[in-house]
C-alpha cells in the first residue's frame, strides 16, 4: 500500500514543477474566455465607432461607384481606384483588427501570464502519430471537450433562436420600412442579438475558466517520490551533504590542530577543555584563540602542545570561559583581558627562564574571571569544586 501510494499523483505541483511547465509552454488555457473577450471587444468597438464606420463605408461606396464612361475603360485608373478603396476599407476595419489582437493576447495573459517558449515550436514526431491523435480524441479530455462544445452550441443556439423568435414581428416589419430607418432598426436588432450572445459566452467562460485551471494544476500533480527526488535535486542528497559537512569539519579540525604548535600557551581545565592562545604584537589587537576543544579533542590539543613544547597552564575558570564565549579565530572577550594578560605575562617569563635561566616564574592563581562568563561558577562552592577538576 505504501509503495502504491508513493506512485499516485496526490501531491500539489511544486513551484519548480510549475516553472518548468511554463518554460515548456504549458500554461492554463481557455478557448471560451478567448471567445468571450473577442466577442465583447468587437461589440464594444462596434458601439463606439459604428457611426464613423457607417459614414466611412457610405463614402467608400459612393466613391467606388462614381466614375465616368472613359474611366471605366481605363485599366490603370481602375487599378489605382481599387487600391485606394482597399486601403480605405482596411483603415475602416483597423479598429477591429487592433481590438481583436489585444483580446487574443489578453486571454492567455489572464489565465497564465505572458510567456515566450520556443519549445512549443520544436518538431515532435509524436504529434504526427495518428494513434496518439486517436487516443487523445477518445480520452477523458476529448470527451469533456465534446460535451462542452455540445452544451455551448446548444446554449448559444437556444439564445439565438429565442432572440429571433422574440423579434419576429420587427423582422417582418423590416420588409415594409424605408431603407434608412430599416437599416437603423436592423442595426439595433443585430446589436441586441450580439449582446445576448456575449452574455451566453460570459456564462460559458465563467464555467470553463475554473475547470481549465483545475485540470491544468491536476495534470501537474506529483507523486511523493517525485517530490522527494526534486527536493534532493534542489537541496542535495542529505547523506552526501552530511558527508560533505563531516569532511569540512575534519578539514577545519586539521587546520586548527596545525595551529597548536605555533600557539603561545594552552589553557586547560585540565582534562575537559583546552584552549590555545597566540598573540603577535602589532599584528593582533588582543590574544587570539587559535584552537579549542573538549574531551578527546582537548586531549589531542594537550598532547600536541606537549610534543612541540607549548606551555600548558591549568586555569579551569578561564578555560571554561574561553571555550564558551570565543570561537577559533576570535580575539578573547574584553572581559577576560586582565586574566589573559596575566597568563601571557607568565608565558613570557617562562620562556625567558627557559632561555636564560634564573628563578622560575610563579604560576598565576585566582585569575580575574567574571562569574557570569564561567559556566561552572554558578555558586561559590560549586566554582571552588569545579576548580579541582
Amino acid at each position: 500500500m505504501a509503495e502504491g501510494s508513493d506512485l499516485e499523483k496526490t501531491e500539489p505541483a511544486s513551484g519548480r514543477r510549475i516553472e518548468q511547465a511554463r518554460a515548456d509552454g504549458q500554461v492554463p488555457q481557455s478557448r471560451e474566455l478567448a471567445s468571450f473577450l473577442t466577442m465583447i471587444s468587437a461589440v464594444l468597438t462596434l458601439l463606439v465607432v459604428s457611426r464613423w464606420m457607417v459614414a466611412h463605408a457610405s463614402a467608400l461606396m459612393r466613391g467606388g461607384l462614381s466614375f465616368g464612361r472613359e474611366q471605366s475603360f481605363n485599366s490603370e485608373y481602375m487599378y489605382e481606384q481599387l487600391l485606394r478603396l482597399s486601403i480605405d476599407a482596411l483603415t475602416a476595419l483597423l479598429p477591429f483588427f487592433v481590438v481583436m489582437l489585444v483580446a487574443a493576447v489578453a486571454a492567455p495573459v489572464m489565465m497564465g501570464g505572458l510567456i515566450f517558449s520556443f519549445k512549443a515550436f520544436q518538431l515532435d514526431l509524436n504529434r504526427l502519430d495518428p494513434m496518439n491523435g486517436l487516443s487523445r480524441m477518445v480520452s477523458m479530455h476529448g470527451v469533456a471537450e465534446l460535451v462542452k462544445g455540445l452544451l455551448k452550441s446548444g446554449l448559444i443556439g437556444s439564445i439565438g433562436g429565442w432572440v429571433l423568435w422574440s423579434q419576429r414581428g420587427e423582422i417582418v416589419a423590416l420588409m415594409s420600412m424605408p431603407l434608412e430607418s430599416g437599416m437603423s432598426m436592423f442595426g439595433d436588432m443585430l446589436l441586441m442579438s450580439l449582446l445576448w450572445v456575449v452574455a451566453s459566452l460570459a456564462l460559458v467562460a465563467a464555467l470553463d475558466v475554473p475547470f481549465q485551471l483545475w485540470r491544468y494544476y491536476d495534470g501537474l500533480k506529483m507523486t511523493k517520490e517525485e517530490l522527494k527526488q526534486e527536493y534532493k535535486e534542489m537541496e542535495g542528497d542529505p547523506q552526501l551533504k552530511a558527508r560533505i559537512r563531516a569532511r569540512q569539519r575534519d578539514m577545519a579540525r586539521r587546520r586548527m590542530m596545525a595551529a597548536v604548535p605555533k600557539a603561545d600557551v594552552v589553557v586547560t581545565n585540565p582534562t575537559h577543555y583546552a584552549v590555545a592562545l597566540k598573540y603577535e604584537a602589532g599584528a593582533m589587537g588582543a590574544p587570539t584563540v587559535v584552537a579549542k576543544g573538549a574531551d578527546l579533542v582537548a586531549q589531542a590539543i594537550r598532547e600536541l602542545a606537549q610534543e612541540h613544547k607549548v606551555p600548558l597552564l591549568e586555569a579551569p575558570p578561564l578555560a571554561r570561559a574561553l571555550f564558551r564565549h570565543s570561537e577559533v579565530g576570535d580575539q578573547v572577550p574584553a572581559a577576560l583581558y586582565t586574566a589573559v594578560a596575566e597568563v601571557m605575562a607568565y608565558v613570557y617569563q617562562l620562556n625567558h627562564f627557559l632561555a636564560q635561566g634564573g628563578l622560575p616564574p610563579e604560576r598565576p592563581h585566582d585569575l580575574d574571571v567574571p562569574p557570569e562568563l564561567d559556566p561552572g561558577a554558578t555558586t561559590a562552592p560549586e566554582a571552588a569544586g569545579a576548580n579541582r577538576y
